[in-house]
Formats: C-alpha cells, sequence, structure tokens
C-alpha cells in the first residue's frame, strides 16, 4: 500500500513537471526541454503502467495463477524500458540534426523551466529515496527520475551558456547528454527484467554452492535438476530432486532431511529462497528416471 502511494505521489509530480516542459518547449524552442518533457511522458506512462501492476499483485492466488500476478510489475518495468528506448533514440537523432543546423532558443524561458523540472524531480527522488531497492517498479521509477534530476541540470547550464555567449549548439549538446543518459540504464534495467521472463538464476544465488551444501548433508547421494529462478522482487524460487540412501525413505528420516534442505537455502546464502520444493529420491529411482529420459 505504502508503495502504491509513493507511486501516486511521483506520478502527479511526473505529470506537472511535463505539462511545466511543453510548455516550456513551446516558449523557447528548445530540444532538451522537449527531450525531458519526452522522458516526463514516458516516465508518466510508466508510473502508470507501475501502479496498475502493483494493484494486480496484491490479487490473491488462484488455481489458474498461482503466484497471483505478481509478474505484472516484471512486465510493466520491460515495457517500461522499451518506452525508454524509443525517446532515447529520438532525442540522439534530433540531437545530431539540431548540431548541424542550430535553431534559435529562448534561453531564459529555458532556465525557469529547467529550475521548475529539477525542483519536481528532487520531490520525486525523496518520496522513493528510502524505498527504491524494494521492487522493480520502484527502482525503475527512482532511476527514471534520476535520470530526468540530471537532465534538467543540463537544461539549466545549458541555458545559462546560451544567454551568456550566445551559443546556441549548446541546446543540441545538452540533449546528445540527456539521450546518452536515458540509454545505458535503460539497457540494465531491460537486461534485469529479461532475466527473470528467462527464469534465469537470480543475483545473489550460486547454483553451484547450492548443490554443494546439499550434498554434503548427510544421506544425500546425489543432486540433479537443480533450478533456481525469481517469480517477482523479493520471491525467489528454488527446486530439484535430491537423492537419499534408500533406508532414508523407510524409516522415516527423510523428513528430518526435506527440513535440513530448506533450512539450508533459506539461511546460507545470500539471497535468502523460502520458496523451495524438493523432490526425495531414491537411486533406484533416479536411474529410471533418467532411463525415460
Amino acid at each position: 500500500m505504502k508503495d502504491r502511494r509513493r507511486l501516486l505521489t511521483v506520478f502527479t509530480v511526473t505529470v506537472v513537471i511535463m505539462v511545466a516542459q511543453v510548455i516550456g518547449t513551446v516558449l523557447s524552442g528548445s530540444l532538451a526541454l522537449l527531450a525531458d518533457a519526452g522522458h516526463m511522458f514516458t516516465d508518466a506512462s510508466g508510473l502508470l503502467i507501475a501502479l496498475i501492476a502493483a494493484s494486480l499483485a496484491l490479487k490473491p492466488r488462484t488455481p489458474e495463477r498461482t503466484w497471483g500476478y505478481r509478474r505484472a510489475e516484471i512486465l510493466a518495468a520491460a515495457l517500461q524500458a522499451g518506452l525508454l528506448l524509443v525517446v532515447g533514440a529520438f532525442v540522439l537523432v534530433e540531437s545530431v540534426r539540431r548540431l548541424v543546423e542550430p535553431p534559435e532558443v529562448g534561453s531564459a524561458a529555458m532556465l525557469w523551466f529547467g529550475v521548475i523540472g529539477l525542483a519536481g524531480n528532487v520531490v520525486s527522488m525523496a518520496v522513493l529515496a528510502s524505498s527504491r531497492h524494494r521492487s522493480f517498479n520502484l527502482r525503475a521509477a527512482f532511476l527514471e527520475v534520476l535520470n530526468d534530476a540530471l537532465g534538467s541540470v543540463a537544461v539549466i547550464v545549458a541555458a545559462a551558456v546560451i544567454g551568456l555567449t550566445g551559443w546556441t549548439r549548446a541546446d543540441a549538446v545538452v540533449s546528445l547528454l540527456i539521450g546518452v543518459l536515458i540509454i545505458p540504464r535503460t539497457l540494465r534495467l531491460l537486461k534485469d527484467t529479461a532475466d527473470v521472463l528467462l527464469e534465469s538464476t537470480p543475483k545473489g544465488l550460486d547454483l553451484r554452492a547450492v548443490r554443494e551444501h546439499i550434498l554434503a548433508l548427510p544421506h544425500v547421494l546425489d543432486v540433479h535438476d537443480l533450478h533456481a529462478s525469481l517469480v517477482g522482487s523479493g520471491t525467489p524460487v528454488i527446486t530439484g530432486h535430491v537423492t537419499l540412501e534408500d533406508r532414508c525413505l523407510t524409516d522415516g528420516h527423510a523428513q528430518a532431511i526435506l527440513a535440513d534442505l530448506q533450512k539450508c537455502v533459506a539461511e546460507h546464502f545470500e539471497l535468502a529462497v523460502e520458496h523451495s520444493t524438493f523432490q526425495l529420491e531414491t537411486a533406484a529411482y533416479r536411474d529410471r528416471e533418467h532411463i525415460h529420459h
């Protein structure tokens, strides 16, 4: 609930700044302001998606959706990254064009609207700062606001340069800088969300070390089909087949081993895995299973 309130606050501030920067673009003719306004539009869209995803994540699980809508935030973050890439590419292309043919730019209006944008971004950063590591959505929102703040600082500097020297190419140079700021962080976010969608092993969990820990437990003969993935922020899962000594499955000792396995993955590693599923089997069952595969 608190995350949703934070996102809603930042969304409102972002829309206000975006409208102000569009007005500033019309008054000043600044590409840097237009780039920041376009970035703000993307941010506002992304934040709206994030709000929808945060609401969907609160929906209860069903037999058809056993994890509920926890991956909605991952899809939202991936869509945000895609939109940001489009904006970044447009800004870079237009910046190069304006470097060749620099238009007139009103530095005074550009300066004032740059200050307004910076003030709004500082407010949004303060709202998100303490919670940005809790989910992909909050992380994406914070990165976007940080990029916007840096962009606003660059707009202010460019306006000062144009006002003092008359060098209007400063507007295109700053626009190019904003585009460069947008793309690398966007690619990183896109990679992180793609890793989740591809069910890559979560950061902070070394499956080789997990395998070694499990094999070191008493009565464990083998581990295979070991998989780990991330359902959503803060929800890592791990599954595997663990081969035990035959007598463990008949003398009742298997339950104690299962508890040890779950404790192992929940406590021994940098990333604690609370959701673990292990299939306990004998060597004969494992060998028969391998033959069928």
